[in-house]
């Protein structure tokens, strides 16, 4: 199974049925929905965004990641690694791919964690039980738990697994989506969940295509039909100076956005920020950063007085 059958629309059927790799689990969270949240992120997503926070979650796959300036050059992975993979240099350790298994020996005995394994297998009963070790901060503020990714809808049977486990023991469930799935499997989870976190980027589908791999008729056409069944909705979009926060792009979002049936939908306009480019360089990857820049204070005004004109309470951040 090659890399872009994860960018297919309907990708999804190639994850169906298995545990997704689990690459981090975030508690104490305030930004992903209502009150105190632990947020559970999945490996695994079908859009390619330039300006990716979460590189490592692209990838359906296990990874390895390498921080060069935390290593010491004591050699102890080299001496670990089964298959003779890793090689110490005097720029530090190089990796034979080729070789590599991705068998995590090397990462456990790394007295410094320059070498971490990103992405690691959980069964709902073991999420269940992180997630219960927040309980008395839900029942505090009124959280819950947020499933993101990566894209949390690419592994349907396990994501409706833990919605309904959570639904059982009265656990406000958010989920945090591009958009980018099929229909039936969007309207299943919507039976099981308090709460969308429907992500935006562009109206304009070539542009979309240019910055982000994919066009974006499917991911609005399932926010149409997701706001016609009266699920709760929040719209998050990225912020990035040149690529979307022109005053026609926000023009064409804000007029889309009201037009939704049901309740108005809140918006959270999200600033880009460089802080995921050391991600990058752990996992070896080029990255487009120098393309992209932090939106002005002036275009910020500018989105937030555009929403303001169509009847949008819209904030930064959040």
């Amino acid at each position: 199974m090659g890399f872009k059958d994860f960018l297919n629309p309907e990708g999804f059927r190639n994850l169906q049925g298995l545990n997704p790799f689990i690459f981090d689990i975030k508690r104490y969270a305030i930004n992903d929905g209502p009150g105190i949240r632990i947020v559970i992120f999945t490996k695994g997503c079908n859009l390619n965004c330039t300006w990716c926070h979460n590189p490592e979650s692209i990838s359906p796959k296990q990874e390895k990641m390498y921080a060069a300036n935390k290593c010491i050059g004591c050699g102890t992975c080299v001496e670990a690694c089964p298959v003779d993979a890793l090689t110490l240099t005097s720029e530090g350790i190089v990796t034979d791919i080729d070789r590599c298994t991705l068998c995590g020996k090397c990462a456990e005995v790394c007295p410094t964690m320059a070498i971490e394994m990103s992405g690691h297998t959980m069964t709902v009963e073991e999420i269940m039980n992180e997630i219960e070790k927040e309980r008395v901060f839900f029942d505090q503020s009124g959280g819950g738990v947020t499933f993101s990714g990566g894209e949390p809808l690419l592994h349907p049977e396990f994501l409706i697994e833990l919605l309904d486990e959570c639904g059982r023991r009265n656990i406000h469930r958010a989920v945090d989506t591009a958009g980018l799935i099929n229909t039936e499997i969007l309207l299943e989870v919507a039976k099981r969940t308090d709460l969308f976190l429907y992500d935006l980027k562009l109206m304009d589908s070539e542009k979309h295509r240019r910055w982000i791999g994919v066009p974006n008729e499917k991911i609005l056409e399932n926010l149409k039909i997701l706001s016609a069944t009266g699920a709760r909705i929040f719209i998050r979009i990225p912020l990035i100076g040149g690529v979307n926060d022109d005053a026609e792009n926000m023009e064409a979002t804000a007029k889309f956005v009201s037009s939704l049936s049901g309740e108005r939908k809140p918006v959270s306009l999200l600033p880009y920020h460089k802080i995921a480019q050391t991600k990058y360089q752990k996992l070896g990857r080029p990255d487009d950063f120098q393309l992209l820049q932090e939106p002005t204070k002036e275009a910020k005004e500018q989105a937030l007085a555009i929403f303001k004109k169509y009847g949008i309470e819209a904030q930064i951040g959040g």
